[in-house]
């Protein structure tokens, strides 16, 4: 407990960081003022949420947003789906390869891209948004709420993605992810205090269980997280004028789960599609009845085995777009490094890919283990709201995200010669260089 209090005080002590840390605050605060300003035409009074499935999603991420109709109603999430498009596209189409070849200049054209599809998504998405909402609710004629609705809800996701960037600038951590966080752990205090409630005096022990199995699923999330496999580098011997320098020995980190959250999200997004296609012939066809009951059901056996095995895919198929071992085994070649008793060029790719095939095996199934676990609980007796918070999607990413911040606090300490934030070993966010050893 004394080192925590001494950590506190030397992060305050550190005017920069504590500048960032308030700033972070501040336009936190900003966004969740924002989540419970509802849109202009609409009777708070009158709202039915409708929070299941795809809605209760979003309205997980967007801390009761969606639900309340706000002006930030569709948050942050467009402009994730923006970027999403736009990463796929620099994998697949050579004008965006190129383009994010072209260092700073071309970062600044992707970014501009990616802000201008957000604006057209957002748009999309507004009038989904809009059939949404009940009619009981809107005290104004329903064209004129709808074009009010696109042109308010539009520019409230311009501003969020605005308060995101400020965080990463001005800020600590990553502003967009942070905004996500926030979103996500702003309906835990609620979810808890529901659950705490609803088992009662009986029911104490049980709910004690149940926040030391929260616990021990959020550290195995963090292992995850954090779980790499080095790779040894030998760096040849350089001769610098009358000089010989001896070479170094570094590592190359492969990452357990290299394709962080996005298999779950890809999954997901696809989990849906079999109850919207069922619902067209639901009327007429037993068989449709079946399977858009069975797949609208998170808790099915069926629902978890396809989302379990469609995990599986997307991780491998992520980790296979995300890491490219031949571009690793070429900068090692360039650089003078080599795998300690592999060839450099192709037999390296081929040794780097076959480390890769084999640690993301497990990685993948302990991802779809932890993406089913929160249907698992609410099976064994959790209520819906809190066991979203034993895995999934949300949990990844608080995790991902607090590794992230901290390891940036981390980084300021240790430049200031104050001790880090642990006794042992070192913070890895998910934004870790890959390649860092041919640096």
């Amino acid at each position: 407990m004394k080192k925590f209090i001494t950590t506190i005080k030397n992060i305050f002590a550190i005017e920069d960081l504590r500048v960032r840390i308030l700033n972070t605050v501040f336009f936190i605060a900003i966004f969740r003022l924002g989540s419970f300003v509802v849109l202009p035409g609409v009777d708070p009074n009158q709202l039915q949420a409708n929070t299941s499935g795809l809605f209760g999603l979003l309205d997980t991420f967007l801390g009761g947003a969606f639900s309340n109709a706000s002006i930030f109603a569709l948050g942050i999430m467009p402009y994730i789906s923006a970027s999403i498009v736009l990463q796929l596209l620099t994998i697949a189409v050579p004008y965006f390869q190129k383009m994010q070849k072209e260092g700073e200049s071309g970062r600044k054209k992707i970014n501009q891209i990616t802000r201008v599809l957000t604006i057209v998504i957002t748009l999309a998405q507004a009038v989904g948004f809009v059939a949404t909402i009940n009619a009981e609710a809107i005290v104004i004629s329903q064209t004129l709420f709808t074009i009010t609705s696109m042109i308010v809800l539009t520019s409230g996701t311009i501003f969020c993605m605005w308060l995101g960037e400020r965080i990463t600038d001005k800020g600590i951590g990553n502003g967009i992810s942070m905004l996500i966080m926030i979103g996500i752990i702003s309906r835990f205090p609620s979810a808890i205090i529901f659950e705490a409630t609803s088992k009662q005096l009986n029911g104490a022990l049980l709910f004690l269980f149940e926040l030391i199995v929260l616990f021990f699923v959020v550290m195995s999330v963090v292992m995850l997280t954090q779980a790499i496999r080095r790779i040894p580098v030998q760096y040849a011997k350089q001769v610098g004028g009358s000089s010989l320098y001896s070479g170094q020995r570094q590592f190359i980190p492969l990452k357990v789960n290299a394709a962080g959250v996005m298999p779950i999200i890809f999954a997901q997004s696809l989990m849906f599609l079999p109850s919207m296609i069922a619902s067209i012939w639901a009327d007429s066809n037993d068989t449709a009845n079946y399977i858009g009951s069975t797949f609208s059901d998170f808790t099915s056996w069926q629902y978890n085995v396809v989302f379990g095995v469609l995990i599986l895919v997307f991780t491998y198929f992520y980790t296979a777009i995300s890491v490219n071992p031949n571009q690793i085994a070429d900068d090692l070649k360039r650089s003078g490094g080599f795998v300690p008793g592999i060839k450099p060029g192709l037999a390296t790719s081929e040794y780097i890919d076959t480390i890769l095939t084999r640690i993301t095996l497990p990685g993948a199934i302990y991802l779809a283990l932890v993406a089913i676990f929160p249907s698992i609980a609410m099976l064994l007796g959790v209520t819906r709201e809190f066991s979203q918070f034993f895995g999934g999607t949300s949990l990844i990413i608080m995790v991902g995200v607090v590794l992230d911040t901290l390891q940036q606090v981390e980084s300021y300490l240790l430049m200031r010669h104050y001790d880090g934030m642990m006794k042992s070993g070192k913070l890895r966010g998910r934004t870790e260089n890959i390649a860092m050893a041919s640096s």
